[in-house]
């Protein structure tokens, strides 16, 4: 009798460490940014280069068993213009399968590192998407997820690529691109319902963040305030834009949240309009709707700033 009761005490204690276990496995979620260390072996690992193609591809791969994504960069990095890589982004990249970039020059500082390790598989979601020139420059645009119809195009690639690289998910990975298209095309006709009815389509923006932006909506750029985000315009360009801005009449000007709006504030003291704030989705929450959340709140804020 004593023997039996210390064999059910072992069994009842084996169980509940396992259902602990077990709960504690449940509780990561599949689209969570991890640590190198927390990316396990027997999984299919995607890293993505920065928060746009963190979002798009979580969309995309997220819910799926035995898939991780994982952001490489921190989530509130913004663009990658000076981004340099951290031995933590090194370690996830020696463990993951593949790497989602945006490509058009977004991550020409992982060249190097990138050869260095040929196992890696790079899905380029911006494959074969036309790009746009910055204005008075023979440089291409890399802000194409910014316009919806980019951001379309983008997660369809994603899909592709990955479900080649994954047959094991592919019919998951082609389910989950088709839903998620399916919200962003919402998503642009929304859009397009409260913005193409606008007299006044002339903005200026903060950098060069905005041209798929502007061109998916018939918005106009009048000027941009900082061609190169943090790099704060010399007397003679902030004198340049402030003329510009007086000749056009233009009522608002749009900052961005991940950059400090002094310039913006200086322009809008001299010429009378108002600064405003135009998320180019380079940031913000790690959750998979966050990119319509984000897009949303600009359609409310151009609705603002552009009324009549």
């Amino acid at each position: 009798m004593r023997l039996m009761s210390k064999t059910s005490l072992c069994l009842i204690v084996v169980l509940f460490l396992l259902s602990i276990t077990g709960c504690a496995q449940n509780k990561v979620s599949p689209t969570e940014t991890l640590k190198s260390s927390d990316v396990l072996q027997n999984t299919f690992t995607i890293a993505t280069s920065f928060y746009p193609m963190f979002i798009l591809t979580s969309n995309v791969a997220g819910d799926i068993p035995g898939v991780k994504v994982v952001n490489m960069s921190p989530p509130q990095s913004g663009c990658l213009h000076d981004y340099q890589l951290t031995p933590n982004d090194m370690k996830v990249l020696e463990r993951a399968q593949a790497l989602v970039i945006n490509g058009a020059g977004t991550e020409s500082f992982m060249d190097k590192v990138v050869h260095q390790l040929p196992a890696l598989k790079i899905v380029e979601a911006g494959r074969n998407i036309p790009l746009i020139k910055n204005e008075g420059e023979n440089e291409d645009n890399p802000h194409i997820w910014v316009g919806i119809s980019g951001a379309i195009q983008e997660v369809k690639n994603i899909g592709t690529q990955l479900a080649a690289l994954d047959p094991a998910h592919a019919e998951k990975y082609r389910e989950n691109t088709g839903a998620y298209v399916k919200k962003l095309e919402a998503l642009d006709k929304e859009m397009h319902q409260g913005l193409d009815g606008l007299q006044n389509r002339d903005i200026v923006t903060f950098h060069e963040a905005f041209p798929y932006f502007a061109k998916e909506f018939n918005l106009r750029i009048v000027a941009i305030v900082e061609r190169e985000p943090g790099s704060e315009p010399s007397a003679g360009e902030l004198a340049d834009t402030i003329k510009l801005i007086r000749g056009a009449k233009v009522k608002a000007l749009f900052a961005e949240p991940q950059y400090p709006a002094k310039a913006a504030e200086t322009i809008a003291r001299e010429t009378g309009a108002r600064v405003y704030t135009l998320d180019p989705a380079v940031s913000g929450p790690m959750k998979p709707d966050a990119y319509e959340t984000i897009m949303r709140t600009n359609l409310k804020v151009l609705q603002e700033a552009l009324k009549q």
